[in-house]
């Protein structure tokens, strides 16, 4: 295909919003700020730990227009430090798709908004129906389940993994997310045997309109040694309609996925799924398949830790932490790209970590643009995450999506 196409790569900082939308108080999230308020803890002094203190420190994300996409959203002053000179295309983007999950706002970011409700399950105890558990139990083999209720998942693995051990029943929880996640040990239940319930489960819950089914495996004897490992796997619905990975493919190119982002697509449209664990494993990986993937190509990666460690933990000063090593990696993005490539940073929802619960929250989410083909300036906010998917379309030589207005 030649090596002289543009290439389009997209980072998602997953979970990264930058100010309460509009909307926000319709999902209880009115106030909720993830990028905010990370940013004045660490003025403040409250995020500093033996591994980072002071203000953030992220030049680079700064340098591409983050915190003024963040101040835009907010319209509010932040205390960060930032270079005169800005290099990114930069704005902030409201969620067009109902709920503030992460299959929502990855396929609108590619495209396809859901203008549908999914199905959730109440906070209640038990949270599931019965006839979803009797035949979960009844088909999966299994004596019983575990949890029944909305949790968070390092908190109910610490409660009952060594009930789960005792027993070898599985631990199913949800939260307010469109999910049903099974957590089990990795060895004592076996990671085959959970990915295989897993599978089950995600036939049984089609019926209730769930968007994701979550494999949750863990490692440790003991509530104090208990430890989620990088064997997760999403099983998600597929997306109801053509996504920008779907036309790239057709049109034979190469799209290549870091991290979880194949199984949030339910591996359509995608050529190549690159496993990672970890910020860094993903952005390593990035830039290794950045060297040889050829022209044309459409490169997704999803950092996860900033969701899965950090917000949904409550870890200020973690996420903090996460940001600023992040930010580490942008000149290496950077040297990476070819002259035409262009990249976008965003994220898919927020999780503020100083905000009651443990819930995603509804927030804008930041659009940086750059590449040495792309002009520093602002784009202002833009009404769908859709416009990433266009705009990126539109700089692969691909047919226009049905979604969204490109900025590029």
């Amino acid at each position: 295909m030649g090596w002289t196409m543009p290439r389009a790569i997209v980072v998602v900082l997953d979970s990264m919003g930058v100010g309460a939308a509009a909307d926000a108080a319709a999902y209880g999230n009115a106030g909720a700020d993830t990028f905010g308020h990370i940013a004045e803890a660490c003025a403040l002094g409250r995020a500093d730990t033996a591994q980072r203190s002071g203000p953030l420190a992220i030049p680079h994300l700064a340098s591409l227009g983050l915190v003024n996409a963040a101040e835009a959203a907010r319209n509010a002053p932040l205390p960060v430090a930032r270079p005169k000179r800005r290099t990114g295309r930069f704005g902030h983007a409201a969620e067009r798709s109902r709920g503030k999950d992460t299959p929502s706002g990855h396929w609108e970011m590619m495209g396809l908004p859901v203008e549908f409700e999914w199905g959730y399950f109440p906070d209640t105890e038990p949270c599931f129906p019965t006839a979803l558990t009797e035949a979960l139990i009844a088909r999966g083999g299994i004596s019983g389940i575990l949890g029944n209720r909305h949790a968070s998942g390092t908190q109910i693995i610490r409660e009952l993994g060594e009930e789960h051990l005792r027993t070898l029943r599985p631990i199913v929880y949800t939260s307010a997310d469109s999910v049903l996640q099974i957590a089990a040990h990795e060895e004592r239940f076996g990671l085959e045997r959970l990915y295989a319930l897993c599978a089950l489960a995600r036939e049984l819950v089609d019926a209730y309109q769930i968007g994701r089914v979550i494999a949750r495996p863990f490692l440790g004897d003991s509530a104090a040694t208990f430890t989620r490992t990088g064997n997760r796997r999403d099983l998600a619905t597929p997306p109801h309609g053509p996504t920008l990975l779907d036309v790239a493919k057709a049109a034979g190119r190469e799209v290549i996925c870091v991290g979880k982002v194949a199984d949030i697509f339910a591996r359509r449209g995608v050529t190549r799924t690159v496993k990672a664990h970890g910020n860094a494993a993903v952005m390593d990986r990035l830039l290794e398949v950045m060297r040889e993937a050829p022209g044309g190509s459409l490169l997704f990666a999803n950092c996860v830790d900033f969701d899965t460690n950090f917000g949904h933990r409550r870890d200020v000063s973690g996420y903090a932490r996460a940001l600023e090593e992040f930010d580490r990696c942008v000149p290496r993005l950077r040297e990476a790209m070819r002259p035409d490539d262009v990249a976008v940073i965003t994220a898919d929802h927020g999780c503020d970590p100083t905000f009651p619960g443990s819930d995603h929250t509804r927030e804008y989410v930041p659009v940086l643009a750059f590449g040495a083909t792309v002009s520093p300036e602002s784009i202002g906010r833009r009404s769908s995450f859709a416009d990433i998917g266009q705009s990126l379309a539109g700089h692969l030589g691909m047919p226009r999506l049905a979604h969204g207005t490109s900025f590029l």
